[in-house]
């Protein structure tokens, strides 16, 4: 997860921990040198990060051979309707909001991103 925001952090924790290895990241210049060094099944996305916005960090994932293929669930404050269209359009596999209200919401997302992999059975 790249998520700047401490309690958010410990929600997704709580939420993902039990069910699968979760790697933390708190901005997008380490979640970029991180996610190289160990290739994720999955990203979970912050859009508004202090050093770098969650658009940029995703524009590096795809630009990287190793990481293009991951998918990568944006999460968001921003629940505009037009977000959603905005987000897929930009290479996004899902969009989910916050706060995080329903954890069967935030597992559905990430089971359906992860059963989509190519190099997944």
């Amino acid at each position: 997860m790249v998520e700047d925001n401490p309690d958010n952090r410990l929600l997704l924790r709580a939420i993902l921990g039990g069910r699968y290895e979760v790697a933390e990241y708190e901005n997008g210049t380490a979640a970029c040198e991180g996610l190289r060094e160990q290739i994720p099944d999955l990203v979970l996305l912050d859009i508004s990060l202090p050093d770098m916005d969650g658009l940029d960090v995703l524009r590096q994932i795809r630009a990287d051979a190793a990481l293009k293929t991951v998918p990568v669930i944006a999460l968001t404050a921003h629940d505009m309707p037009s977000d959603r269209g905005k987000f897929t359009a930009a290479g996004f596999d899902d969009y989910l909001t916050k706060p995080i209200l329903d954890e069967s919401v935030l597992l559905e997302a990430v089971e359906s991103c992860l059963g989509r992999r190519p190099d997944r059975a």
